[in-house]
């Protein structure tokens, strides 16, 4: 009898090993078919081209700052992609957009628009007052902000908040397309990034001045003179020039007086400026005294210069 049992008990143990090996090599079988299955099954996280989101995009400074620029759609702009042809096929025309709620639905009473710069409301009046001019945006083969891009550095009065939020409310927008954004000044002390406007141009054209290489969009993009303040809006009485002799018999050929960084973004190249300097017909005068801490990061040359500028 107890032969029995002992016979028995071998017997279900090499049953329940039997099953449990058995068992055991198709269940992990099925779990690897699982994985499998499961893992082909989820998306791929590692092309991110067209999964950014605002939010995303917000919570990095980084990533806001380089997405102004290098975003897709500004890389890949050209005439033939980022710009309507169709809207210039009768006549060339430009809109402005109105400058107050009271003139036209297109400004959001919510965001008004701020006041211009001198510069940009003399840019703006050379437009309204020329030939090209339409007050139909139906008729406009170019649009142009009532919004002042022009001096995008945040520590300027002269630069105009909330940007992004009031160019998205515009119902003619259309991600920048047949749009011009001007543009002297970007970024802001120390750096000086060229590509920090504050807000994203999509597929605008940008006349924008000290532009480099690696932005400037051949064929699309405009390179503007960086002018000042002072320049006069237009350029006198027809008939001032007599004669289109050159070089013009002036004393001057070249000549230059502004401010110099001893650091930073233009330093490299306005700090080699007085090489050119002749005190003849070239001159070219520069300052050290810039911010605050000019005094701290002056290099041998300040001194002679800053009295050069003076005199």
């Amino acid at each position: 009898m107890q032969a029995k049992k002992r016979y028995l008990l071998v017997l279900l143990s090499c049953a329940f090993l039997a099953y449990c090996y058995f068992g055991g090599y198709r269940l992990k079988s099925k779990s690897e078919q699982g994985v499998t299955l499961v893992t082909q099954e989820l998306p791929h996280f590692m092309d991110v081209s067209d999964q950014l989101y605002d939010i995303d995009v917000d919570s990095s400074p980084h990533i806001r700052r380089l997405g102004e620029f290098q975003g897709d759609n500004y890389n890949k702009c050209r005439m033939e992609t980022c710009f309507d042809f169709e809207r210039c096929r009768t006549d060339f025309k430009v809109y402005v957009y109105p400058f107050s709620s009271d003139s036209d639905s297109e400004v959001d009473a919510e965001l008004p628009v701020p006041p211009q710069s001198p510069s940009y409301q003399k840019l703006l009046n050379v437009i309204i007052e020329s030939r090209y001019y339409t007050s139909d945006p139906g008729q406009a083969c170019l649009f142009v902000l009532a919004i002042d891009t022009l001096d995008r550095d945040s520590l300027s009065q002269n630069y105009v908040r909330n940007v992004q939020a009031r160019i998205q409310r515009l119902r003619l927008w259309n991600n920048g397309r047949n749009h011009v954004i001007f543009n002297l000044y970007s970024g802001t002390w120390p750096e000086y990034l060229e590509e920090s406007l504050g807000f994203n141009p999509g597929m605008a054209i940008l006349a924008k001045a000290s532009m480099s290489t690696a932005v400037f969009r051949p064929g699309f993009d405009i390179s503007i003179p960086l002018f000042h303040k002072n320049h006069p809006e237009k350029g006198g009485e027809p008939g001032f020039v007599a004669s289109n002799n050159f070089p013009a018999a002036k004393r001057y050929l070249l000549a230059f007086k502004g401010k110099r960084y001893v650091h930073g973004i233009g330093s490299e190249t306005r700090n080699s400026l007085y090489h050119l300097h002749n005190e003849r017909d070239l001159v070219l005068v520069t300052t050290c005294i810039h911010g605050k801490s000019w005094k701290d990061l002056k290099d041998e040359r300040c001194d002679e210069d800053n009295a050069e500028y003076d005199r």
